[in-house]
């Protein structure tokens, strides 16, 4: 017996700014606040930082309008969507692995997400009652229990936000708190540049060092503007679904990887002013963001304030991002097994939960999945969605939703997508796996 087709969605975005908020949330994350200004420091500066927006204008963003343009035209899961417009193509269905993998890749990220983003949680509480040293330093490092029950709280709200629907959960929640966002991040930059080193800072972060800039360092610089904006992961193909038809596909687009960029540059030039001031050291990573940060507010004004202003922004982030991810996962469950949206939101958002505990438990886990995930299946998901968009969907299906382009920047979009893109993606991919092994 054949598959039923499934029904294309009839539920929209209410409006593009909520779509906007949605899409950028989800771009924005934990990794804006510490791996971007790490990875540019210690890349070259502004020879990385470079690198880094030529790869989002010119790589990054024709996947990411790619992915929303299928979305959109099929108005079915990131599955579903590839699936039938393969079929519709005349290509094999089996062709539905390209939003398969990339959704699965996102939701094993899902099961790590919330154990790092439960600390951020207890890190803003701990702020603001002024209890950093005392309480949540040892608490969290030392007492898995803590930790479990902090990743326990964050999964949670997560899952009561999904579990609201597109308009009420992850679209109103989006609305309220990535302008709460923004107006954080520009306070606490603005914060940090007067209390800390500035100087220094913008050394660092952007004084031109072209001496390092290696193949390594440029492969690299891609590799955090692929990753940073979603790219190869399926959120983009599952928003795209509910996208208006006469959204302009090419300008929303440019906003969401824009914004995405302006978060990750603001926020070394939010995060690296303490981290000289205090003489700490930036090649800490997440380790400098929980385990010395929060002593070094304690040496500034208002410092317990602070902290807790800046792990409730963390918070904020890591929130947008886990949303996006379940319900991606969600929709595609509700949709390929036939099944109500709130069970497939409860039993995914369970077994994440779950997960996560035991990577609580057994941090070595949370390794393994982390690179998985991050640098083997999204990497993949990443070519297999450029090459779909330049392959496979039809070349005419394609021109009708990218319509804001005109010819000569179509061609373009389609010559990167189809052969640039692919290699290069091939090549981080590459990288990863051999830095690994």
């Amino acid at each position: 017996m054949a598959t039923p087709t499934p029904t294309p969605t009839t539920t929209h975005w209410t409006n593009r700014f909520s779509f906007l908020m949605v899409g950028i949330g989800a771009a924005v994350g934990l990794g804006n606040l510490w791996r971007f200004p790490f990875q540019a420091g210690e890349n070259g500066g502004s020879a990385f930082v470079l690198v880094y927006l030529l790869c989002i204008a010119g790589i990054v963003y024709p996947v990411l309008i790619g992915e929303l343009a299928v979305g959109r035209h099929m108005g079915l899961s990131a599955v579903g969507s590839t699936k039938e417009m393969a079929r519709a193509a005349g290509r094999s269905p089996w062709w539905g692995l390209v939003g398969g993998i990339g959704a699965f890749a996102t939701y094993m990220v899902l099961c790590i997400y919330g154990v790092v983003s439960g600390r951020t949680l207890a890190f803003a509480v701990a702020g603001f009652s002024g209890g950093y040293i005392e309480n949540a330093m040892p608490t969290i490092y030392a007492t898995p229990l803590r930790a479990f029950l902090w990743q326990t709280l964050f999964m949670a709200i997560t899952i009561a936000i999904v579990l609201r629907g597109i308009h009420k959960g992850i679209e109103g929640f989006s609305r309220l708190a990535m302008p709460a966002f923004f107006v954080m991040l520009t306070l606490l930059s603005i914060y940090s540049l007067s209390n800390g080193s500035a100087g220094a800072a913008f050394d660092y972060l952007l004084s031109p060092r072209f001496d390092e800039l290696t193949p390594a360092v440029m492969l690299a610089a891609f590799g955090q503007a692929f990753f940073s904006v979603v790219v190869g992961g399926a959120a983009m193909l599952t928003f795209g679904a509910f996208m208006d038809k006469k959204a302009n596909i090419a300008n929303d687009g440019l906003v969401i990887a824009t914004c995405d960029t302006i978060v990750a540059m603001v926020a070394g030039l939010m995060i690296f002013p303490i981290v000289f001031q205090f003489s700490l050291d930036p090649a800490m990573g997440m380790g400098l963001i929980f385990s010395t940060m929060p002593l070094s507010f304690l040496q500034m004004p208002a410092g317990s304030l602070v902290g807790g202003l800046f792990f409730s922004l963390a918070a904020l982030g890591a929130l947008t991002s886990s949303i996006a991810m379940l319900m991606l996962a969600a929709v595609v469950v509700e949709e390929q097994l036939r099944v109500q949206r709130k069970t497939a939101v409860l039993t995914l958002g369970a077994i994440a939960w779950i997960v996560g505990a035991v990577c609580v438990y057994y941090p070595h886990l949370n390794e393994e999945i982390d690179f998985f995930s991050g640098q083997v299946m999204m990497p993949i998901g990443g070519i297999m969605i450029a090459v779909f968009a330049g392959w496979v969907a039809p070349r005419e299906s394609m021109r009708g939703e990218l319509s804001g382009l005109n010819e000569q920047l179509f061609n373009a979009w389609r010559f990167v997508v189809r052969f640039v893109a692919p290699l290069l993606v091939g090549g981080v991919l590459i990288l990863g796996i051999s830095a690994r092994f």
